[in-house]
């Protein structure tokens, strides 16, 4: 079977799931995080809502396909145990510089357990849970399907672990850049941004008028001309530029392989089969 998530923390956000119910359920219930069982789905202030699509089963007198709704989120930390996570943070350089940068610390998780709190989920106790289904399992697989659904969401935004815990990240930004440590790195980035020579626009600057004797077509290519295709030698030096500037997962992009992998693939092929037929 094929990975559901990508990444370290959506695995360990699945982990928890999988120690919370039994395997059937579990493998019933990632079908329901597709589109064609997930009819609505949305997060605010840390909870998610969602409308599934049910079964019908004529064998429990079910003749109508039923709606359930699902709520998902996980145990928020107090004001109080995010000032205490706001001050860790604000006093770990490695990780406070990355949060600024609008990335998400790879060792949040060890700093964060000295406090002994964690961003992830880590026992059942944390999954807090509730669906309108008849089942008397909890977590159903409806419910099972939401948190697959999230997962794959952590993927794309990791950064989503605050908002779920109880704080979007946005306002743990500002606090954090409220910091001395946090204003002293807002400022040490601006003064080396300040000294980087760059130009005031993308665009390059006109070459004026065309000189005489120099025809229309001169002027816009280049009195040099590029060098044709049959020069060039083997594969082009990095595939799949574009590709690589949008990241390796895309919101488009659902399949299991890399997308940066199929693009360079692509880009490779094209460049031999124009070569060939030239």
């Amino acid at each position: 079977m094929a990975k559901m998530t990508r990444t370290w923390w959506g695995e360990v956000f699945l982990d928890v799931l999988a120690m919370s119910m039994d395997v059937g359920r579990l493998k019933r219930g990632r079908a329901y995080s597709g589109p064609n069982r997930l009819l609505e789905f949305s997060i605010s202030k840390g909870v998610a809502r969602a409308t599934l699509r049910g079964n019908i089963n004529h064998y429990f007198g079910v003749y109508e396909e039923p709606r359930y709704k699902v709520t998902v989120k996980l145990r928020q930390f107090t004001s109080t145990e995010w000032q205490g996570i706001s001050e860790m943070i604000s006093n770990n350089a490695a990780c406070l510089s990355q949060l600024l940068m609008n990335e998400m610390p790879t060792a949040i998780e060890d700093a964060l357990s000295d406090s002994g709190k964690s961003l992830l989920p880590r026992s059942r106790d944390e999954l807090i849970s509730k669906c309108s289904c008849p089942d008397w399992a909890s977590p159903c697989k409806h419910v099972a399907g939401v948190y697959y659904k999230i997962a794959s969401l952590l993927d794309r935004d990791p950064m989503l672990l605050f908002e779920l815990r109880g704080l979007e990240y946005s306002m743990l930004r500002e606090k954090l850049a409220s910091s001395p440590l946090g204003q002293a790195l807002i400022d040490e980035q601006a003064e080396e941004e300040g000294c980087l020579d760059l130009p005031s626009h993308r665009y390059t600057e006109p070459r004026g008028t065309p000189a005489a004797g120099i025809d229309v077509k001169t002027y816009w290519r280049g009195e040099q001309p590029l060098p044709s295709v049959d020069a060039l030698s083997g594969s082009p030096p990095t595939p799949a530029v574009l590709a690589k500037k949008g990241g390796d997962l895309p919101a488009f992009w659902h399949l299991d392989r890399s997308f940066i992998g199929v693009m360079e693939d692509v880009c490779v092929r094209i460049v031999r089969e124009n070569r060939i037929s030239l």
